[in-house]
């Protein structure tokens, strides 16, 4: 079957399609990706794998780990969620997509083997569209004889398919209030699902952050006799605000020169920097310092404060998609514009973020605010969204879509960057319409 066959496929698996259609919202368990995968051979135990969990931040601390793991020699699998533009961009070795044969040939693979699965009464309902995803990734990765698994844990940790594994170490990054109503609705709720990737006897790198998380971090790491790594050894000396500075690591300093821009993505880089110390001296990975500078420098990992040029504006694009998102940004562009006027802001999100929120933080920063729908079922509406930006006294205007309002963006950008953000499916398009070769920026 062709690529586009199966991403036609995949795209009718989608969780708002299936809410769409009336049917009951899915209760999820690992016992079920489990008889999956031991269906098709049980693929996540032909290599090892590192799971990274949290609110925000987990995508940018994997892709760093995985580059840095690159950069020693390591053949590395990368997977996470979600994309930007194309499902491939979720499945990686060596920072390369898989190829769209290749996708599609473990695409239904896995498809055929859930609805046998499902006729034989050995699974209660189809695979769904990320436990798919996560089986082709973990068939793809022992196929291409990954040396090792770097896991962006979906959403939550306890019951999320790439649990599944036995990890060599688990990280988490912040923890925020986010996905609510699947995770609970507190910090430590939400801390308590996430610390699900921990195992017993095992290892956790974090960092210090909300209270609440660190206490319950706590509490299930000293249940499980779990060994803790406090990463923040490897953050920026106080004072030190740039994107460039020394830390030490592996009995050396290292310099420290990331191409994701921002005071938040310290804290990140340092969960990556930990999670390849920790390779190195106690997995005998031959991860060097060498090695972790240059990994770090050639991060790729679109979409976070990422500028592009496109006719005559500087773009700049972020997923913030949270009210902690939206503060990481807020910071950011001070940090990457100083006290350049931002003119600009094309908006969207989805319904089940807290829109009036991000408004109040992000809104009265911009003269004008685009407002952009977006292709989701789950899309906040336009008169929502004017009704936020009404409540910060910000002019706002909405657009048709999301081309539309790029340009408008243009016509009013008057030398200013613009700066979009909100939905990472927003994001998603507009990098698509703003680069539409795919070139690097």
């Amino acid at each position: 079957m062709s690529y586009a066959a199966a991403i036609e496929q995949l795209n009718t698996m989608t969780p708002e399609l299936y809410q769409k259609a009336g049917q009951p919202r899915r209760k999820f368990s690992l016992d079920e990706i489990g008889v999956l995968l031991a269906e098709l051979g049980n693929p996540q135990h032909k290599f090892p794998a590192v799971l990274i969990a949290g609110t925000n931040g987990k995508g940018s601390t994997a892709a760093t780990l995985a580059s840095i793991l690159s950069a020693a020699g390591v053949r590395t699998g990368l997977f996470t969620s979600p994309h930007l533009e194309r499902a491939n961009e979720r499945i990686r070795i060596d920072r390369m997509e898989i190829p769209d044969h290749d996708f599609a040939r473990h695409f239904f693979h896995a498809h055929d083997a859930g609805q046998q699965l499902v006729l034989a009464g050995r699974l209660p309902q189809l695979p769904s569209y990320f436990e798919i995803l996560t089986a082709q990734a973990f068939l793809y990765f022992a196929e291409t004889g990954a040396q090792i698994a770097v896991l962006e844990v979906g959403m939550g940790g306890r019951l999320d398919a790439t649990n599944v594994v036995d990890p060599l170490f688990s990280v988490v990054t912040d923890i925020s209030l986010d996905h609510m109503e699947w995770l609970g609705p507190t910090i430590s709720a939400i801390t308590s699902e996430k610390a699900g990737i921990l195992r017993r006897n095992g290892t956790l790198i974090t960092l210090p952050q909300h209270p609440e998380a660190n206490q319950v971090l706590g509490e299930v790491a000293t249940e499980l006799n779990v060994r803790g790594i406090n990463a923040a050894r490897y953050m920026p000396g106080l004072g030190d605000g740039s994107d460039a500075y020394t830390v030490d690591a592996l009995g050396t300093q290292i310099e420290i020169d990331s191409p994701l821009k921002g005071a938040h993505q310290h804290r990140n880089l340092a969960l990556a920097i930990a999670a390849a110390v920790e390779l190195a001296e106690r997995h005998r990975f031959p991860v060097t310092p060498a090695a972790i500078a240059d990994g770090i420098r050639l991060t790729r990992w679109p979409g976070r404060l990422e500028r592009v040029s496109s006719g005559a504006v500087d773009w700049i694009l972020d997923v913030a998609h949270n009210p902690a998102g939206a503060w990481a940004l807020r910071a950011g562009l001070r940090t990457l514009l100083g006290e350049k006027s931002l003119g600009v802001l094309v908006f969207g999100c989805l319904r089940d973020k807290p829109v009036a929120e991000m408004a109040q933080i992000l809104f009265p920063l911009f003269e004008q605010v685009i407002l952009a729908p977006i292709h989701s079922s789950r899309a906040a509406g336009i008169d929502e969204l004017v009704a936020a930006a009404r409540s910060t006294g910000t002019k706002a205007r909405a657009a048709g879509s999301v081309s539309e309002a790029l340009n408008i963006a243009e016509e009013l950008a008057a030398g200013s960057p613009v700066v979009v953000s909100g939905s990472v499916y927003l994001v998603g398009e507009a990098r698509s319409l703003l680069l539409p070769a795919r070139q690097e920026p």
